[in-house]
């Protein structure tokens, strides 16, 4: 007696859209993966840097005039890992006064949920855009990350609507849209698993 099986078409389609079907040109998707993986290396250092007190936002040595001068690695209340909180220096000092948002983000700096989240996005998001895995996930958390940095920022200093974060959640949803991770990255494999065919928000 033979058993019958019921075919998902979409897990058992060959055809899978990858990134050459919508950048053409073998250097545009080069420069494309060059940009993830630098974006990629600056969410993993972020992290460790937080986490260890590598020295150069977290546990840097400074003189009076503020010229730095060594590394306090693992500094005691700095380095997450040994007291020091990744959120507090930022939400608490670096808002500035007349930021229309002070008080929200001033009232979550330094608390356990904030750090946790700050630090877990912070390593997915870099761990997916320099795999290239994961990359639809990972530009919307970073584009809310970088987006709510932008919003702390307020008002800002060199340009009434541009800055670096705003301009960071831009390029990781135009990384996304392009597929950027299949270009030296895992992303094409990863699509054509039978668990991202099913649930393509995990591409």
């Amino acid at each position: 007696m033979s058993t019958l099986r019921h075919h998902d078409p979409t897990i058992d389609a060959a055809d899978v859209l990858v990134e050459t079907d919508i950048v053409t040109h073998s250097a545009a998707r080069k420069g494309l993966a060059v940009l993830r993986i630098g974006y990629g290396i600056t969410f993993l250092w972020a992290f460790f840097d937080k986490l260890l007190a590598l020295g150069f936002g977290t546990g840097a040595v400074r003189d009076e005039e503020g010229v730095r001068t060594g590394i306090d690695f693992m500094a005691q209340d700095a380095a997450w890992l040994n007291g020091g909180s990744p959120t507090e220096g930022f939400l608490a000092f670096g808002v500035p006064a007349n930021n229309p948002f002070k008080d929200f983000f001033n009232g979550m700096a330094g608390d356990t949920w904030a750090d946790w989240l700050f630090m877990i996005g912070l390593l997915g998001i870099g761990f997916a855009l320099f795999t290239g895995i994961g990359m639809r996930i990972a530009a919307a958390a970073g584009a809310l990350l970088y987006l709510l940095m932008y919003a702390a920022s307020l008002p800002l200093e060199n340009n009434p609507v541009m800055d670096d974060h705003l301009a960071g959640a831009i390029v990781l949803v135009v990384l996304a849209l392009t597929l950027a991770g299949d270009t030296w990255g895992l992303g094409r494999k990863w699509a054509r698993t039978r668990l991202v065919r099913r649930y393509p928000v995990l591409r």
